[in-house]
């Protein structure tokens, strides 16, 4: 049989298993918001930035009195279990819900007071020695923890979300060089244009993703500042004087966080604009790698009716009627990936403009949004380059042969010919299906050979130089 004990607030008791460090809050809210399914344990690093929070807190209400130095020093060791993921299983409020994120804050709240009662030698819930309230929230409330909390946690995620978008960008580069000498014909509208180098357009993929890069590194910015001390809706209630500025910075101090405090708290406190550029730069970046994708797809179509470019990495049936099919199931899913980041913009597009008066209320679901996009589009950049990009190889032949056979070399002949010249070739070219160089050469005789194959060496059809 399980154990419980009883725990009360001020709607009634409620009994709750013994081994839970959870308490009637954090009970509540798991009846009421049963929404997305994912709990706050799958966030980690949102539990680790709640306990950074709480043990500041502690910190500044010790050293300004406002708080008994040896509750304070147990719920500091607390915080620090909790922060090191032990306790990560026993948040277990729901991702989204309703009260602007009190549940959260009220479930580290709790947790650690029962920690730090375990830390005392007293049983859980004996909250007349550490409760969750009086001592762990000192000084806070949900609408300056919460928020501080959450900006602590999506720093430290961007940390990874830039690793893995920078080793992406790398691997392109890396393929740029690998197929710098590879001659193919570049498009636009799908339809023949002018010869490139295959390398040419994989750099451009990198240098694509890489300007994301320090789009993230500005949104890290606006993200540090935070409301801290600003408790209920920026007035600093029931915070001891120098309190906002002295938790600052011992949040500075235990998150290594170039972290500021907002210069004007009640702006602060309902502002969340910084959380609309973030996910504004995480669907540029997803419009960006979807585009990608999309070329994937198509240099890589055929093999015998397609482009046909280049092979991308073989990595399972593509279907269960077509023997030998083959599809581009890795593109395919960051494309998907990417279409999911783009609404999720739009989620917080919304809930930043649902916000009222002195409190946007709407920013668990912000905080869904921001979370899954930074951990998806992770994900997917981990994805695209171990699974597809090391391993695209080149065909060379076949794409050099088609830039031979191309009618959109003409173009080259620009500048000796002139433009009226050259449409006359291209369109006789279209017409008959025979080659630009049987045209302007053999039965025009508008150059010599040796003209032409000064135009159309190897070299000047990959990085061209004027020829007159």
């Amino acid at each position: 049989m399980q154990t419980t004990r009883l725990e009360h607030d001020f709607l009634g008791e409620r009994a709750i298993p013994d081994e839970a460090y959870y308490g009637i809050q954090t009970l509540r809210a798991m009846e009421n918001f049963n929404i997305t399914g994912i709990p706050l344990k799958s966030e980690p690093l949102f539990v680790q930035a709640l306990a950074y929070v709480k043990k500041a807190a502690a910190l500044t209400n010790r050293e300004l009195g406002v708080l008994d130095p040896t509750i304070a020093d147990y719920i500091v060791q607390a915080c620090d279990k909790v922060a090191s993921g032990a306790l990560n299983d026993q948040f277990l409020t729901d991702m989204i819900q309703g009260g602007a994120g009190t549940s959260v804050n009220m479930n580290a709240n709790e947790v650690i007071a029962n920690v730090a009662l375990e830390l005392m030698g007293k049983p859980k819930g004996q909250y007349d020695f550490c409760h969750p309230n009086n001592h762990v929230n000192c000084s806070q409330s949900t609408n300056d923890a919460y928020p501080t909390a959450f900006r602590i946690a999506l720093s430290n995620k961007l940390v990874g979300y830039s690793a893995a978008l920078g080793e992406l960008a790398d691997a392109f580069a890396a393929k740029g060089v690998e197929f710098r000498n590879v001659l193919k014909m570049g498009r636009t509208q799908l339809q023949d244009a002018v010869p490139m180098s295959m390398g040419d357009e994989f750099k451009a993929f990198a240098t694509n993703l890489r300007e994301e890069l320090l789009r993230i590194e500005d949104s890290r910015r606006l993200i540090s500042e935070i409301n801290m001390g600003a408790t209920a809706i920026g007035t600093r209630v029931n915070a001891p004087d120098g309190y906002a500025e002295l938790v600052t910075q011992h949040l500075r101090t235990i998150t290594g966080l170039d972290l500021s405090l907002a210069g004007d708290l009640i702006e602060a406190t309902y502002d969340t604009g910084a959380y609309v550029q973030l996910s504004g730069v995480l669907k540029r970046t997803a419009v960006k790698l979807s585009k990608i994708c999309n070329d994937l797809r198509l240099l890589s179509s055929g093999p015998r009716t397609g482009l046909f470019e280049i092979n991308l990495p073989p990595l399972q049936p593509g279907s269960s009627i077509m023997p030998g099919k083959v599809n581009p199931v890795v593109p395919e899913v960051v494309n998907q990936t990417a279409f999911y980041v783009i609404g999720a913009d739009l989620t917080v597009t919304m809930a930043a403009e649902g916000g009222q008066l002195q409190l946007n209320v709407m920013e668990p679901v912000i905080s869904f949004a921001l979370f899954t996009s930074i951990s998806y589009m992770t994900n997917a950049c981990h994805t695209l380059r171990e699974k597809c990009v090391l391993g695209i190889t080149a065909n060379a032949q076949h794409t050099e042969n088609m830039v031979r056979n191309s009618i959109g070399i003409v173009t080259q002949l620009n500048p000796v010919l002139g433009y009226e010249a050259s449409a006359e070739i291209a369109k006789e070219a279209l017409k008959t299906g025979r080659s630009v160089h049987d045209i302007a050469v053999t039965e025009r005789q508008l150059l010599t050979q040796a003209k032409w194959d000064e135009i159309f060496t190897f070299e000047n059809l990959i990085r061209p130089g004027f020829i007159q």
